[in-house]
């Protein structure tokens, strides 16, 4: 049994596995492995109404280990790891499910580097939460402390990331998406002079992700057309992605913005080794259009993790996934939605350009991804009919196309990715794969 998915472990809470229990288990494993006696573990949440419960069960884990919790409150995943980072915090710990609806929780681990943790790290805390073992003992009992001060540090080091970005004279739409940046976003963006009409901010602990937010563009898209904006921002429940719409109304893809972000970057000298790093997610449309630009493209598993571990790797100072996560490695150890919003503004700002016009040029394969809920996820290799499929399918892309079938590591579901330079084929090939995974899975 696998509890870390992609991004953590997630599921419905209070529900196996995301119980008080495992929470409980999960606070002492972080302590026993990343901290010690005297050490302290941040935790943070998002606006779900189940996070207050999971919230007070990781902290008697980690008392219960002899370390104290500092505990930030509703803040985004973003300002947990970087409260972690710029203090003598061993490690810490988000709960959220990020942008699934409320039934949902999680849980996220960051290392005392404000960084997520490694595989074999992951593996370690797994082992013990899944030993059987009750987490307590010992005479040491930490204590719980308010950080009150973890939205301020964080924002703080947002608009120090925005040094002398000028928003006087652009309207915004801002989505917080009812979750933990509502009561950040509207303010940071307001600071640095821009008009900010605001959605998504009255979070009641379950309308978090319904209707809005980064799922939802449709709602800022709307909103900019209704008050003539420059831009709309769609934040995630834990603020560490965004999703952005044009001008026009229109949603702005995330390769495009992966593709104008390390354009720009690489005119400001800022592009490390001319490589941006994104996943297997990513359009081969991407790669292509970034070619001219002399700027070449990595690509790791799905899962930002993954980006992060890659870029630290090889020095490369900017990457993300084209579901929002944008990662800007020179300010922060994690994706942030708050921030990427920021650079991109900063961005058109500076070339005096529309986010339209900046996307101009970044081009798509047609493409077609298809989620398909499952009763069970048996290796895909055991599936004969899936997998004699997807080698015909190899051979028959070439260099014109390819597909990526996968499981989700956060819900019940197989993913069907396919892009191929002629529309028809993307979707007559969708098709076919679909019905594979019908005959076998159901």
């Amino acid at each position: 049994m696998k509890l870390f998915g992609t991004d953590g472990i997630r599921g419905r809470a209070n529900q196996h596995p995301i119980t008080a229990e495992l929470a409980l288990r999960l606070g002492r494993a972080v302590a026993d492995v990343l901290g010690g006696p005297g050490g302290s573990v941040v935790i943070g949440r998002d606006t779900r109404c189940s996070g207050p419960m999971l919230e007070r069960a990781a902290s008697a884990g980690v008392l219960a280990a002899g370390m104290n919790v500092l505990d930030a409150g509703v803040v985004p995943t973003p300002a947990v790891a970087h409260r972690v980072r710029h203090s003598d915090a061993s490690a810490g710990i988000m709960i959220t499910a990020s942008h699934n609806p409320w039934q949902d929780n999680g849980l996220k681990v960051f290392g005392d580097d404000g960084y997520k943790l490694d595989d074999a790290l992951e593996a370690r805390i797994e082992a013990i939460l899944l030993d059987g073992t009750a987490p307590g003992g010992g005479d040491a009992i930490g204590t719980m402390l308010a950080c009150d001060d973890a939205a301020a540090h964080y924002a703080g080091s947002i608009r120090d990331a925005a040094a002398g970005t000028d928003l006087r004279g652009m309207k915004l739409v801002v989505d917080c998406g009812n979750g933990a940046a509502s009561a950040i976003a509207p303010d940071l963006f307001s600071t640095l002079g821009a008009e900010v009409i605001v959605l998504g901010n009255q979070p009641d602990g379950r309308n978090i992700n319904d209707g809005c937010g980064a799922l939802h563009p449709q709602l800022a898209a709307a909103a900019v057309r209704a008050h003539g904006a420059d831009l709309g921002v769609s934040l995630d429940g834990d603020a560490d992605r965004c999703i952005f719409t044009d001008a026009d109304g229109q949603t702005v893809s995330g390769d495009r913005i992966l593709g104008l972000c390390a354009a720009g970057l690489q005119r400001e000298g800022r592009l490390e080794k001319n490589t941006v790093v994104v996943t297997v997610m990513s359009n081969l449309g991407l790669a292509a259009s970034l070619e001219p630009h002399g700027i070449r493209v990595e690509t790791t598993a799905v899962g930002d993790r993954h980006v992060i571990e890659r870029m630290r790797s090889g020095g490369f100072s900017f990457g993300g996934e084209n579901s929002g996560h944008l990662v800007f490695a020179a300010h922060a150890t994690t994706g942030d939605g708050i921030l990427s919003a920021l650079q991109v503004l900063r961005l058109m700002k500076r070339e005096d350009a529309t986010l339209a016009e900046l996307a101009r040029g970044f081009d798509e394969y047609p493409s077609r991804l298809m989620n398909l809920e499952v009763a069970a996820k048996p290796p895909l290799e055991s599936l004969p009919a899936l997998t004699a499929l997807m080698r015909e399918a190899d051979a028959a892309f070439g260099r014109h196309g390819r597909h990526l079938i996968r499981y989700s590591g956060t819900e019940s579901r197989i993913r069907i990715l396919v892009e191929h330079r002629d529309a028809a084929e993307c979707e007559r090939w969708t098709a076919r794969f679909a019905d594979a995974v019908h005959n076998e899975l159901e």
